[in-house]
């Protein structure tokens, strides 16, 4: 059970980080400065992600969160990507895709 909870914490991270690029993309897009709000509360919400991941780590090992969330992430930013930012996807991100979902069935083990 406590490597689902780690992987749940680790999820909650990735999300935090993935709203934290949203917000800060979105101000590079309309042109603010790197102090502006949206910047600003992007890299609070990156900050508060690392305490998440501190009790996250406590649960699974740093290879399991780290390849979780980079899963999570991955997809996430691709699908924003594409639906929010008009974004395209070529064969090679799709192969990514496929290879960090490979990455993450292989990583889990329960103990």
């Amino acid at each position: 059970m406590s490597i689902l909870y780690g992987f749940a914490l680790t999820s909650f991270t990735a999300m935090i980080v993935i709203l934290g690029d949203y917000l800060i993309k979105s101000a590079v897009d309309q042109g603010q400065a790197a102090a502006s709000p949206l910047v600003v509360l992007g890299c609070t919400l990156y900050a508060a992600s690392a305490l998440i991941w501190y009790f996250a780590l406590q649960h699974v090992t740093l290879s399991q969160a780290g390849v979780g969330f980079s899963m999570i992430t991955l997809v996430a930013l691709c699908a924003i990507g594409v639906l929010r930012f008009g974004e395209t996807l070529q064969i090679r991100e799709f192969a990514g895709i496929g290879c960090a979902l490979a990455a993450m069935i292989l990583m889990v083990r329960v103990t």
